[in-house]
């Protein structure tokens, strides 16, 4: 329920008797939140089987003051469905060359989404997230290739969503509260954590004491930039730890760092050994200090779009061909690990005994 906008709707009723009204609704809904949610995974409402316990946040809510949303955002979801809602049916109803699935990405992220220097004058684009994006166009429009790839920076990720400017964020993006309240998230579809990027030759040695007296680079808009600033104000970061003036896109800090203008890098560590495979003189230092879940981003109002989103997500998992494991495979195992388990986000099975 959204109170805020009952409480607009309610305006001519009168003050006191509209927020009675409000309250006692608002009141109504809690209490019957533990009912709706114990559906979970074997839901066969409308909306198909759940994929988590969680309903979608709104802007006009903050999620960070839910304890259970600061505790599992990756969990806050729609149940995934296979139906075309106004959403989908506006994109299929473009015509011509504009019927395409309008995608922001990363074209500077090796692996993930980066344009291939030996593709010749195309460029195309090509990484984990690309072939994710692929796999919603054929999907949803019927076609791999119906999609138009936008380029957007870190800190350009959920203002071009709220403007209408793509449909969807494809861009290692994390699930985290505060995002919640600013877009929609699909199922988690990657499973990561914050990690420090440093020269071979530092003496840093991870999230620790030896940060002390370093300057460290984030992008703007990034967890990594929350993290640190939260950390350094609860003292789990050295005070003299120096948090740069955040950059617009991810790369930009490993280009400081080679330059010698930071000490280390933090951002997810997924990112960070993709970096550290296009540079041989930086590694990655010490384990990640957090847990976090990558999602495909989209609107607020596009509930059917999330759903249908985590219909594909769902049967892209299960495909072993051609799905999740065949794209892990091929871009991710050479930086992080053969073996892909730590990477795979919960199944709505694991939410089921762990939420």
């Amino acid at each position: 329920m959204n109170v805020r906008r009952l409480r607009a709707g309610l305006k001519g009723w009168g003050g006191v008797a509209a927020m009675a009204v409000v309250c006692a609704l608002a009141l109504a809904f809690v209490l019957l939140l533990p009912l709706t949610q114990s559906k979970g995974a074997d839901s066969t409402a409308a909306g198909g089987p759940g994929v988590a316990h969680g309903s979608q946040a709104r802007a006009e809510d903050d999620p960070c003051q839910d304890p259970q949303i600061v505790k599992a955002p990756e969990k806050q979801t729609l149940s995934p469905s296979g139906a075309d809602g106004d959403t989908i049916k506006k994109i299929k109803a473009r015509v011509g060359d504009k019927r395409k699935l309008i995608v922001g990405v990363d074209q500077n992220s090796y692996r993930w989404g980066y344009r291939n220097p030996n593709a010749g004058t195309s460029g195309e684009l090509e990484g984990f997230d690309i072939d994710l994006v692929h796999r919603i166009a054929a999907e949803i429009l019927g076609d791999p290739n119906a999609v138009l790839f936008k380029a957007i920076p870190t800190n350009q990720r959920i203002p071009a969503l709220q403007e209408g400017r793509v449909d969807m964020v494809v861009r290692t993006m994390t699930i985290n509260c505060k995002r919640l309240g600013q877009v929609a998230f699909s199922a988690p579809y990657f499973k990561t954590g914050q990690q420090v990027l440093a020269p071979k030759s530092s003496p840093i040695k991870g999230y620790d004491d030896t940060l002390a007296g370093k300057r460290i680079c984030t992008a703007e808009g990034s967890t990594a930039n929350t993290t640190l600033t939260d950390d350094q104000k609860a003292g789990r970061l050295p005070a003299t730890a120096k948090i740069v003036e955040p950059v617009p896109n991810q790369l930009d800090c490993l280009v400081r760092l080679q330059l010698g203008e930071v000490d280390a890098v933090v951002t997810d560590g997924a990112l960070a050994a993709s970096q550290a495979a296009q540079d041989p003189t930086v590694q990655l230092k010490g384990e990640p200090f957090t847990t976090e879940y990558y999602g495909v981003a989209m609107n607020l109002k596009a509930d059917d779009l999330v759903r249908r989103v985590n219909q594909i997500l769902a049967d892209y998992r299960k495909d072993t061909a051609n799905g999740w494991q065949a794209s892990y495979d091929k871009w991710l195992s050479a930086t992080l690990d053969k073996d892909s388990a730590k990477s795979k986000p919960p199944t709505p099975a694991e939410y089921l005994r762990t939420g």
